[in-house]
This record gives structure tokens, C-alpha cells and sequence, in this order.
């Protein structure tokens, strides 16, 4: 097995075209056809992982949080990530990370932390624009529905918990082949031609639009398959910052935080002041989530869990709303067992390790 078929899994439920665009996802250091001995599960690269890569014979390890957000000028070992990078080329250690493109789905770093608080009727907290197109394309009636089923198989046409999903409407079609044409009805440089054709629409996610269109044409029985793909602002439910779901039953604030506390290991929570009123709906979003305050409010939740508040950010929640800060590395700690359920449910037999560094950087003096 090669690091490219493990990296291919991790981005079919984390395509890399949905990380935000300050991002650096994908292998950071090494070869994606390398035989894999080993790999490697941690939140964050250290020199401490890296040792303990070398240690567990493990040569490719997968992170949350990518070793390289821009480019190194100089690879002399000034810093721990110049000295990682070392390290790693010289030990044929591949790196890769999954980052915002795994925070961005719904079953992603945010279903996570849901998990562990028990929250059900959960959905995406700020679903994303600008992830959706229409895609039209004209069929002759007898094969509509072969064309259909074959895009459909593709991927084409998930709404939310619906798949299958399209519109068709019947037209008349026309066309004139011209010499060097080989056409389905008709013959080349003859006269216009005229079908019975069905217009199909479905919708299409970024990351399935090369699969679609090519299955759209390996279906198709004419030459030129007419077709329309259009970028659409719709938001799509399944791609998105944060989560915000529900307890089964409501729960005073001190007994959530201290549940909170306990089911994510926090060694204390920054929060604002308290309410006085019940728990039930929660927001969460793994690492820096301060951006999605007013999205938390927006749905009504009471209460919104994230990390890296500032001073004067905790003062925007105006009593409307309980911020609870538990800390970056407390709120995606859990995330390398995402990979290992993934992973050893596509290759069972294969050694996954979940990684014994602490990456926190961050000590308590208590």
C-alpha cells in the first residue's frame, strides 16, 4: 500500500478543495507513491512525533494541523519546523495533514466534539456558499435514464438526506452533423437532424464535477453531449463551519460545564457570565471559532464552545449567549480518531496508530 491510498480515503470525507484558502492541506513533505510501513495518527508535527514515528516504524504520519502554512526560504534547522522537515527527508518520513477541509464537514472535527457531548439533531452551524453548480445536459428519451442513473452514480444529486434527486422536461432537440462529424441519428454533412430529447437537471458539489461530467459522457450516446454547468450561491448543508445541535434534555449551567469539562479533558473553560438558564441547544466549533459568535447567536443556541476567544471578544456575547473557551488543543484533541475509524474501516488489517505525544503547548500551574 502506498501513501497515496491512504491520503485518497482521508480526502473522499475531506475533499481538499474545501479548505480555506489560507490553508496548506495535503502531504507537506514526501513521496505520495512511498510503501507505507506504518502510519502514524496525531493532532499536531513535533520533534517529539517525529521521534516517535522513527521509534513505532511508522513512515508516513497523518495530522490535523499542517507543519507548513507557507513557504520555508531556508531549510537550515533555525527552527522546530526546519528541523522537522529535516528529520523527516532523512528518516523517508512522509507528513500529511488534513486541516479545514476536515473542520468543514459535517462529519468532520465539529461531529467530533458533538459525539462526545451527546448532542443529537445536529447540523452545520454556517453552511458554505459557492460549493454547489446546476448541471444540465439534453438526452435522447431512450437513454434519459441510463444518462440519469450514470450521474446519479457519480454522485450527482445529494440534497441534504436525499439522493437522486433531478428535474427533467421533454423538448425537441436539433442539429446538423457536419462532414468530419460522426453522428448518432443522422449522417455527417447531411441535413439537420431533430430528437425527442429529455433537458435533466441536477446539483453537484464541487468535488464531484470531473466525475459527473465524465460519467455524464461515458453514458451519452451523441458525440458533443450538450450540457450546462453553472456555479450556484446556494448554501450546502453538508459543507460548513461549526455544528449546533441539541442535549437530549436540558441541563443547568454549572452541571454542562462541568460535564464539558470532563468529556473534553479541559484543565479549566474561560466563559462568560452565566444566564441562569438552561442548556439545551449547543454550538460548537473545534480550534479559533470566535468568527462564528453571531452565527451561535443566530440559532439560538445557549450556549457556544470554541477556543482562542480574545479579551474583548468574550464582551460580544451580551448576555445573549454563554461563550465556554476550552481550548485549542482540548477542542480537536479527539480528532486523530476521526482518521482511525476511517482509515481501519477501508483497511482493517493495516497497523493505524493513534499518536502518545501531548502536543498542547500550552501547561496549567495549578
Amino acid at each position: 500500500m502506498q501513501v497515496k491510498d491512504i491520503t485518497s480515503v482521508i480526502e473522499s470525507i475531506a475533499p481538499l478543495v474545501y479548505q480555506e484558502s489560507y490553508d496548506n492541506c495535503g502531504i507537506q513533505v514526501g513521496d505520495s507513491n512511498m510503501d507505507v510501513t506504518g502510519v502514524l495518527l496525531t493532532l499536531d508535527v513535533t520533534e517529539e512525533v517525529i521521534e516517535e514515528a522513527i521509534t513505532r516504524n511508522c513512515n508516513l504520519i497523518v495530522a490535523h494541523h499542517p507543519l507548513l502554512f507557507s513557504g520555508l526560504k531556508k531549510i537550515a534547522g533555525r527552527n522546530y519546523v526546519e528541523r522537522i522537515v529535516i528529520k523527516a527527508i532523512k528518516n523517508d518520513i512522509t507528513i500529511y495533514a488534513a486541516h479545514t477541509n476536515l473542520d468543514n464537514m459535517l462529519d468532520g472535527v465539529n461531529d467530533k466534539i458533538a459525539e462526545k457531548l451527546g448532542l443529537i439533531n445536529k447540523r452545520i452551524l454556517a453552511p458554505k456558499p459557492n460549493t454547489l453548480s446546476k448541471l444540465y445536459t439534453y438526452a435522447p428519451l431512450n437513454i434519459a435514464d441510463k444518462v440519469r442513473d450514470a450521474m446519479f452514480a457519480a454522485g450527482a444529486g445529494s440534497i441534504g438526506n436525499y439522493t437522486e434527486c433531478s428535474f427533467s422536461v421533454n423538448g425537441m432537440g436539433s442539429f446538423r452533423p457536419m462532414a468530419n462529424a460522426r453522428p448518432a441519428i443522422g449522417q455527417a454533412g447531411g441535413a439537420r437532424e431533430t430528437d425527442n430529447e429529455v433537458k435533466i437537471e441536477v446539483l453537484v458539489t464541487k468535488h464531484k464535477e470531473r466525475e459527473v461530467l465524465a460519467a455524464m459522457r461515458s453514458a451519452h450516446l451523441y458525440e458533443e453531449v450538450a450540457y450546462e454547468l453553472i456555479p450556484i450561491s446556494n448554501t450546502n448543508q453538508q459543507i460548513g463551519a461549526g455544528i449546533v445541535g441539541e442535549l437530549a434534555a436540558p441541563m443547568n449551567e454549572q452541571d454542562f460545564l462541568q460535564l464539558l469539562k470532563t468529556k473534553m479533558k479541559a484543565e479549566g473553560i474561560r466563559h462568560t457570565q452565566l444566564s441562569g438558564r438552561a442548556i439545551q441547544k449547543v454550538a460548537v466549533c473545534g480550534g479559533s471559532g470566535s468568527f462564528l459568535l453571531h452565527d451561535a447567536i443566530g440559532a439560538k443556541a445557549d450556549i457556544f464552545i470554541t477556543a482562542d476567544f480574545k479579551y474583548h471578544q468574550f464582551f460580544d456575547a451580551e448576555g445573549r449567549i454563554v461563550i465556554a473557551d476550552i481550548g485549542h488543543y482540548e477542542s480537536e484533541q479527539f480528532t486523530p480518531e476521526i482518521f482511525e475509524m476511517v482509515l481501519k474501516k477501508k483497511f482493517p488489517n493495516f497497523a493505524f496508530l493513534l499518536s502518545n505525544v501531548l502536543t498542547n503547548p500550552v501547561k496549567y500551574f495549578r
